[in-house]
């Protein structure tokens, strides 16, 4: 089992910057490859970006590929989504997830998700 826990979302203005934290427990967090994930109001969830386990690869959606950096801490159990450039649509709920594959499906285990809403 694994423990997500995000932190980090909030409301911020079009062009605004936030950075997001995942804390993971449990399971060995530094062998699983790691995402993040978002879903906006009557959307179905959908990929963002993607870390394997040693940091040595990243993968980004295309709709934020240049605006958004995923790192993670493995000393820390910890993974982040840094988000800048923001626009009004990448408004939603975000969340962490371990085992994402290579290919953007998530894995088993979710966090239960951070608000981030960009006003216009």
């Amino acid at each position: 089992q694994v423990q997500l826990v995000e932190a980090g979302g909030g409301l911020v203005q079009a062009g605004g910057s936030l950075r997001l934290s995942c804390a993971a427990s449990g399971r060995t967090f530094s062998s699983n490859a790691m995402g993040w994930f978002r879903q906006a109001p009557g959307k179905e969830r959908e990929f963002v970006a993607r870390m394997h386990w040693s940091g040595s690869s990243t993968y980004y959606a295309d709709s934020v590929k240049g605006r958004f950096t995923i790192s993670r801490d493995n000393a820390k159990n910890t993974v982040y989504l840094q988000m800048s450039s923001l626009k009004p649509e990448d408004t939603a709920v975000y969340y962490c997830n371990a085992g994402t594959t290579s290919w953007g499906s998530p894995g088993d285990y979710w966090g239960q998700g951070t608000q981030v809403t960009v006003s216009s």
